[in-house]
């Protein structure tokens, strides 16, 4: 995990308003970074600019000196990114759900490690019940269980992972986040959460309202 996600210059507009210009900064191995902001500052637009889903209207985001955009798929080998939605199938299981994103990314995992990760995030014995049957704290939880499976993705992006959790599950998310830092993996998240989250390198970018 030696690569660096670097933002160079970054500008977005929506409409008529300009979110953030100018902004740069590099997140390393082992890092944290936290994105800050008033709902409407840009935060999500900034996260989907770091993962290459969205365009900055100037500047550029570069993984181990290359442009993301250009890179793509070999970029997005090393990426979980998790959006604020939590992307989920109503008629599949949380298991299934689970396996099928695991799937998208490459990884083959097998029912026992899908329910290991499951039950890590509080949904132990609720694994076969459809998404759709589940609340909402629930819901977000089965997504996020996907960070107990992608440890050897390089580079977390995580918008809002505190969302709709409980106290419990905050900290089993902290420690996931907390341990892939460890590990030598970056992290990019926002979060509305006044929680810590241990690493050698923490830094914090605030976004202003325009």
């Amino acid at each position: 995990m030696e690569e660096s996600l670097e933002a160079v210059g970054l500008r977005c507009v929506r409409g008529e308003r300009t979110l953030f210009e100018g902004l740069n900064f590099t997140l390393g191995a082992g890092e944290l970074l936290r994105v800050g902001g008033p709902n409407g500052s840009g935060k999500t637009s900034l996260l989907r600019i770091a993962c290459g889903l969205l365009e900055p209207d100037s500047g550029q985001v570069r993984w181990g000196g290359e442009g993301v955009r250009r890179l793509k798929e070999e970029f997005w080998t090393h990426l979980l990114y998790l959006g604020h939605a939590n992307a989920l199938k109503d008629d599949l299981s949380a298991a299934e759900n689970l396996g099928v994103a695991c799937a998208l990314s490459g990884l083959v995992v097998d029912e026992r490690r899908i329910a290991a990760a499951l039950g890590r995030l509080g949904l132990e014995g609720r694994e076969n019940l459809p998404a759709r049957v589940l609340s909402q704290g629930q819901r977000r939880r089965a997504a996020l269980a996907r960070l107990a499976l992608r440890e050897q993705a390089a580079l977390w992006i995580l918008d809002e992972p505190f969302t709709a959790l409980d106290a419990a599950a905050i900290e089993n998310v902290r420690s996931l986040i907390g341990g892939h830092a460890a590990r030598g993996g970056a992290v990019m998240y926002t979060t509305h959460h006044e929680t810590s989250i241990a690493a050698g390198v923490s830094r914090r970018i605030d976004l202003g309202a325009a």
